[in-house]
């Protein structure tokens, strides 16, 4: 009986793990951001339970000489938000584009010749399981519009109704 009990816990442990399921917009966005340019992309929590204290973490990637050797580069790119209490709808993450910022002047031959990518790393809670889940994602030039922003997810209030998003256009851009 003791062998059944370990057993059935064990398999409840490795089952029962909560993992993040977000779901990420399929492109990125270099577009006006204030007075500048800023690196977007958008993501919503796909579960119905809750996450909290959402953190984020975007490193920008790229091969760079230096001595005469072409080595990898890592910059932790600062966001506008790094961390938010909940995500009840949606999160668009921005990394201001200005002087301080690794991206700055760079054009998207440049991030073709240097094989940018941007890396995001995502730690939440599960409210429900109350443990710390992680996912990842990232973009490549190929998933990266320059000159675009992201159309309004939002739907159209009414009288009495939540406020709601809809999912579809999570990764819908327009010319900016």
């Amino acid at each position: 009986m003791l062998a059944n009990a370990l057993i059935t816990g064990l398999v409840f442990a490795r089952f029962s793990r909560p993992t993040a399921k977000i779901i990420f917009s399929k492109t990125a966005v270099i577009a006006p951001y204030h007075a500048i340019n800023g690196f977007m992309f958008r993501l919503v929590n796909s579960r119905k339970n809750h996450l909290i204290e959402l953190s984020a973490q975007v490193l920008f990637t790229r091969f760079v000489e230096k001595d005469g050797a072409m080595i990898r580069s890592f910059d932790l790119l600062k966001l506008e938000r790094e961390q938010v209490s909940f995500l009840p709808l949606a999160w668009t993450i921005v990394h201001p584009i200005d002087e301080s910022s690794p991206m700055f002047g760079l054009t998207e031959e440049d991030f073709e010749k240097s094989d940018a990518e941007i890396l995001i790393l995502l730690s939440a809670i599960d409210e429900t399981f109350a443990q710390m889940v992680h996912t990842r994602t990232s973009y490549k030039l190929k998933e990266i519009k320059f000159g675009y922003k992201f159309s309004n997810l939002y739907n159209e209030l009414r009288d009495d109704e939540p406020i709601s998003i809809d999912i579809r256009k999570l990764s819908q851009i327009e010319k900016s």
